[in-house]
């Protein structure tokens, strides 16, 4: 008898479990895509202020800092974007695993 509830327990906790390692999955691939922002905006930041020495007058400052921005703007627009499939992915498996406990306890 006690085999059995542990084994009815186990397989009772495997959804959880499933849901524990999607949302653990998420995570890490929100941190890998953060920290490769993190690290673009910071190469970025260090070409933008070699290049600032190279800049004979104003005008060539501005071209610089346009340049800046848009290459800022399309990494941050990138990574939002990886941030949402991400997020967008790991809700899909939770709902199918929410989907499938409901149906587990309708009988047909």
């Amino acid at each position: 008898m006690f085999q059995d509830f542990t084994k009815q327990f186990g397989t009772s906790m495997e959804p959880f479990k499933d849901l524990v390692n999607i949302q653990t999955k998420m995570l890490e691939e929100l941190t890998r895509q953060q920290m490769e922002c993190t690290k673009s905006c910071v190469e970025a930041t260090i070409q933008q202020t070699r290049e600032m020495q190279k800049c004979q007058n104003a005008s060539d400052l501005m071209e610089l800092q346009k340049a800046y921005a848009k290459e800022l703007e399309e990494t941050l627009r990138s990574v939002g974007e990886q941030n949402l499939k991400a997020l967008q992915d790991a809700r899909s498996a939770i709902d199918k695993i929410t989907q499938s406990s409901f149906e587990s306890f309708n009988p047909k």
